[in-house]
Parts: C-alpha cells; structure tokens; sequence
C-alpha cells in the first residue's frame, strides 16, 4: 500500500507540472504536439497504478523520464535554460564537459537518460514473461534501440506532414545533419552502462 501512494503521489506530481509548465511555455503552439510523448509515455504509469505491478526503481524511472520530457517540451528542447541553472552556482557546464556552447544540449541528455531510465521498466517487462535474466537483459537492451530508432524515423517522418518550422522546432535538430544518430547512440550508451550493471548483479549472485 506505501508503495501504491507513492506512485500516485508521483503520477499526481507530473500532471500538475504537465499543466503548470504548458501553460508557462513560451511556445504555447508548440505545447500540443510536444506532450503527444508525454501522453503516451505516461500511460505505463496510469495502467501500473492499476495493476501496481512494477518496482519502485522501474516506476520512479519512468517518472524521472517524464519529468524531464515536461521540461523539454516547456521550452521545446532547444532552449531550455539548463547553461543558466549552472550558472547561478558558477559551474560552466559546456566548459566543464567539454561541450559545444552554441548548441543546447539538453536533447541529448534526455536520449541518454532514455537509455538510463527506461531500461529498468522494459527489463521488469520481459521478466514478467521470461524466466531466464540474461535473456530478458538482451531483449530489454534491444528494445530500447528499437523504441529509439523509431522514435528517430517519427521524427523524420513528421518533417513531411507538418511545416519545416514547426518540424525544427520539434526535432530540436539545430543544424546538425548527424542529430538523429548521435541520439541514438547516446540512448544505446545509456541502456548499455545499466545493462552492465545488471549483468554485474546477475553475475555475482549466481557465484
């Protein structure tokens, strides 16, 4: 039951934010189109509040995942002010990382935590069906590649049904050609430093 209220605490947290930041946004025209994701992603936690079948770890990923989708879509990934959050504690984060400071590269670092925080929900999935963890690992790591490329080939593909202006501001592309193959291989570099993890801790237990 602790767990339950947890989880609806959760959930109730997000719709707030969802409502709070899209009604904030400077990109009011934008807001419909860039919470389809949230929508969508959001309802594994709606159908777990019936069920209450997933860990907490997988659940709060999730959420965590979400969360950080509601800030992108607030200022639709490409101007989202993470360089002055940093700031104000006088960190340098491009300079810190090494990054190129005339791109925003909070899109990446959502690709990246796809990979982080999505694996452990698709994980629990396959194991809910599959009795055999090494198995239910490399599926779970296959599938987050699968999910992010055609998250990919959506993005591509609404180019061609909406208005180049509207599709840059949604693909968050920023003029690099490259954009949807550096976000898939952050997304498998993600999954693949918690598969490792995983693997560590299936490993040690069978010795």
């Amino acid at each position: 039951m602790k767990s339950f209220n947890i989880k609806f605490l959760l959930v109730s947290l997000l719709l707030f934010l969802s409502v709070f930041f899209s009604l904030s946004s400077e990109f009011p025209e934008q807001q419909l189109l860039q919470h389809l994701g949230t929508l969508f992603v959001s309802s594994i936690l709606l159908f777990d509040l019936v069920k209450n079948r997933l860990s907490l770890t997988s659940f709060i990923g999730v959420f965590l995942f979400i969360l950080l989708h509601i800030i992108g879509a607030r200022w639709i990934y490409s101007f989202v002010p993470y360089e002055s959050f940093f700031n104000a504690f006088g960190i340098d984060i491009h300079q810190l990382l090494k990054l190129n400071g005339h791109r925003n590269h909070y899109d990446r670092f959502v690709h990246f935590s796809f990979g982080v925080l999505m694996l452990p929900y698709v994980y629990e999935v396959f194991k809910h069906r599959i009795k055999n963890s090494l198995l239910c690992l490399l599926l779970a790591w296959l599938s987050i590649q699968t999910f992010s490329m055609i998250y990919e080939v959506f993005e591509w593909l609404l180019t061609v049904v909406i208005s180049g202006e509207a599709a840059t501001d949604y693909n968050g592309q920023q003029g690099d050609i490259w954009d949807a193959q550096k976000d898939m291989a952050l997304a498998m570099l993600g999954s693949s430093l918690v598969s490792i993890v995983y693997l560590y801790r299936q490993l040690k237990k069978r010795k």
